[in-house]
């Protein structure tokens, strides 16, 4: 299946809008525009896609409330911009979902929130909760609490993160341009557009340009969100917000903006990323029973099947499977720490509750969070 061809149908987009579209270059909330993009999600859904979005403009808007012509460089007035800007952004993109019937949810996140194990399935979980509820979550970082990342960090790189933690299957980055192009359109009249290219190509990177004024990154930064996404297997699309119905023609397989592709089938991605991404800090011994269900049933392992725990583990890192001889079967991120995993071992699963006071997931690891050996 072609990129393209896997924009139809359903699935799960991430989609991400930038300061300069939204803040109309730094005019205010544009909400003719925020009007035209939510009716056009609110048709993804419709047609089978599920959606989230990550939206950009909390400190371009506190600024265009405040007065500011000129991006602060002091990190405190760029977080006092942020909590400025991020009241009126929410309200705007709840007011125009709550039109359509739909409810949206807030989720601020910070980088770290995404690579600290136990937080990135803290914010996956809640994530896919709302997806299932039929909930737009609107994702933006949380820019009042972070300190290098507010200069140094990009939603085109948080969009990718998020692809990630909740399998995206595209990652949609609309932009005040086209696309990306050989050269600077800008400047070089004779620029042509790519329009589709691997986003591991090394000579894509040669020719992302820098960002503008209100944003914090430029097509550098959405190529390198590509290559994030791709990881797990999510194709990105860099395409141009003030197209009309820019995300309704991509879905229906219209050639917009330029697409960048994985080398590798989702699945496939996902599974390197997770075998390459951590150490194993301790492992978990299985039976029979769980060995042949995770080698030939493709199963996610469960409580029951654990004979013991070694080693000191938080949630979300990784662990190595074993079987009573040693042999390593499988590695995956856990559900749960070394001391909860001990107390729920050779137990059922609905009996995690009254052993631990709490539920977690079902599952000790989960089949697509584990590779076998």
């Amino acid at each position: 299946m072609s990129g393209r061809e896997r924009l139809g149908g359903r699935g799960r987009w991430v989609v991400k809008i930038g300061s300069s579209l939204l803040t109309n270059d730094g005019q205010g909330l544009d909400e003719v525009a925020i009007s035209r993009w939510v009716e056009q999600l609110v048709h993804l859904r419709e047609a089978g896609i599920e959606v989230i979005l990550v939206s950009s403009g909390a400190v371009a808007e506190g600024m265009n409330r405040l007065g500011w012509k000129t991006r602060p460089s002091e990190v405190f007035r760029l977080q006092a911009a942020a909590a400025v800007g991020q009241m009126g952004l929410v309200q705007t993109w709840e007011a125009c979902f709550w039109k359509h019937g739909v409810h949206t949810a807030q989720v601020l996140l910070t980088h770290d929130d995404l690579s600290n194990r136990k937080r990135y399935l803290n914010a996956r979980s809640t994530l896919r909760t709302l997806i299932e509820l039929g909930v737009v979550a609107v994702v933006n970082e949380n820019d009042t609490v972070v300190t290098s990342e507010i200069r140094f960090g990009d939603n085109d790189t948080l969009g990718a993160l998020v692809a990630n933690a909740v399998e995206a299957d595209a990652l949609i980055l609309l932009t005040d341009q086209k696309g990306l192009f050989t050269a600077d359109p800008r400047q070089d009249p004779d620029a042509e557009l790519i329009v589709e290219a691997r986003a591991e190509d090394e000579r894509v990177q040669a020719v992302a340009g820098d960002g503008g004024l209100l944003g914090r990154g430029g097509m550098i930064t959405k190529v390198r969100a590509a290559r994030l996404a791709a990881r797990s297997g999510a194709v990105t699309v860099i395409a141009s917000g003030r197209e009309e119905n820019v995300l309704s023609r991509l879905f229906a397989g219209e050639s917009l903006g330029t697409l960048l592709t994985p080398d590798r089938e989702p699945m496939v991605a996902r599974k390197q990323w997770i075998a390459g991404h951590l150490q194993a800090r301790g492992a978990l011994i299985v039976d029979a029973g769980a060995v042949k269900a995770l080698t030939n049933g493709g199963r996610s392992l469960l409580p029951a099947g654990v004979l013991n725990v070694t080693g000191d583990f938080s949630r979300g890192e990784m662990v190595m499977i074993q079987d009573e001889m040693g042999s390593v079967i499988a590695r995956g991120l856990v559900n749960y720490g070394a001391d909860d995993a001990r107390r729920i071992m050779r137990h059922p699963t609905k009996a995690i509750a009254g052993l631990l006071g709490f539920m977690g997931e079902e599952e000790l690891v989960h089949r697509d969070n584990m590779v076998l050996a």
